[in-house]
């Protein structure tokens, strides 16, 4: 075996496993265009302190599993751990408030973090996500649900239930995480490690911690203590979910580890994938961008995590065909053959049929056995046989038929069997 082989928290997408990925983004781009999305690329290395200061200091991300180093000025860059900070930096950076306002746009890419790999987690994972800028209006928190919904329903996913709360602003969290302190302080000594570490940091976290369920379940509810902005865009929230039809359940804990947080805050669990049951996330972050030293500018957003979805769809035994099929292979004997092939080949692909042209030394019956491992509808034959006669054998792979007809009619004669399926 090579030495060279990927690094751990890695994986390497081939095979079958490629048209899980171009089903979901796909269905993914195909959706925000409807919505009226645009796409944005940004780099997946930035600058340290834009996560530090945009996801927050005392955060896991930031204190345990980001990729970080020192380039050769000396200067601290990180691999993106999450979309949303970089997003933000671009808008500022780019005056993209110029443009307009609200801001709606999409992304599709990796992220990576130092975390423990196991099912459904790794250190380098993809999300899709989406943020809107320029606007505090609930129906933007609604919009992003919905399109969360719409999307896995696209997807054929049944066993997801959307999880809503609002953990307020950052103003109005200061009552509540003094009374979350008292009722967490006589069971601190039981706590497990984060927790303890998390009660002096980022009390809010013991709401959602997977180990100390059982304390978090009597704790206080940071709904009884939303002050009257947050109360009344919680409940606009509510009203707009339920106008678009999109099923919810308000949760308490739902709290989200990253420290931008105002307001609203989501998350979608399947109910196949144990530990790792959260398929999407986001929230309002109204003052990030302000953070990052731009404008004033509230802001809404969500990522979902690719391979979790991959793994939810394949739990359920959700039937995916590939987008990449070969609707003709096209397999040939001797010179004269070959460059009738060419010839063909180049004709079929200038009217858009996906065609596979025999590149290796393989004889006829080899040439066939390839096709039916690729999973080709059609083989088109250039033999001795056919060249004489200006003739080509068609056969449909899934029948077994096999016709024989001009050479001159063969583009059409494929464009009409393939547009009858």
């Amino acid at each position: 075996m090579s030495t060279y082989t990927r690094i751990k928290g890695t994986k390497d997408i081939f095979g079958e496993e490629v048209k899980y990925w171009e089903y979901i983004e796909n269905t993914a781009k195909k959706l925000f265009k409807i919505y009226g999305y645009k796409e944005i690329r940004t780099p997946l290395i930035e600058k340290t302190e834009l996560f530090s200061r945009g996801i927050g200091q005392e955060t896991d991300i930031v204190q345990k599993e980001m990729y970080t180093f020192d380039d050769k000025k000396g200067r601290s860059l990180t691999l993106r751990p999450e979309g949303t900070a970089s997003v933000a930096r671009a808008y500022i950076e780019n005056s993209l408030i110029t443009f307009g306002s609200p801001q709606k746009l999409f992304y599709i890419g990796p992220m990576y973090r130092y975390e423990k790999p196991q099912a459904g987690r790794y250190r380098e994972f993809y999300q899709i996500g989406a943020e809107i800028f320029g606007t505090d209006h609930p129906l933007a928190d609604a919009e992003l649900i919905t399109f969360i919904y719409d999307f896995f329903n696209k997807l054929k996913l049944n066993n997801f239930k959307i999880k809503i709360n609002s953990i307020g602003t950052f103003k109005s969290r200061g009552k509540y995480k003094e009374v979350l302190k008292t009722y967490y302080q006589p069971l601190l000594p039981n706590l497990c490690e984060d927790c303890q570490r998390r009660f002096n940091t980022n009390i809010m976290r013991l709401l959602d911690c997977k180990i100390d369920v059982e304390a978090a379940k009597n704790a206080p509810s940071i709904l009884d203590y939303l002050d009257e902005e947050s109360h009344e865009h919680f409940n606009n929230l509510q009203k707009y979910l339920k106008g678009y039809n999109v099923p919810y359940q308000v949760d308490p804990k739902i709290v989200r580890g990253l420290d931008y947080y105002t307001k609203t805050a989501f998350e979608v669990e399947h109910s196949d994938l144990g530990e790792q049951a959260v398929i999407a996330g986001g929230g309002r972050y109204d003052d990030l961008v302000e953070q990052l030293e731009g404008p004033k500018t509230p802001g809404v957003g969500f990522a979902i995590g690719i391979e979790r979805v991959i793994e939810a769809l394949k739990r359920e035994n959700v039937e995916v065909e590939s987008e990449s099929k070969i609707d003709v292979y096209i397999a040939f004997q001797g010179e004269k053959g070959e460059m009738a092939a060419v010839t063909l080949t180049k004709e079929l692909r200038k009217k858009g049929i996906n065609t596979f042209l025999n590149i290796s030394k393989r004889n006829l019956s080899g040439q066939f056995k390839h096709a039916n491992r690729l999973n080709a509808k059609y083989v088109v034959v250039l033999g001795d046989e056919e060249i004489s006669r200006d003739i080509v054998t068609i056969k449909n792979m899934k029948s077994g038929e096999q016709t024989q007809i001009e050479r001159n009619w063969v583009a059409e004669i494929i464009v009409e069997k393939l547009r009858e399926e």
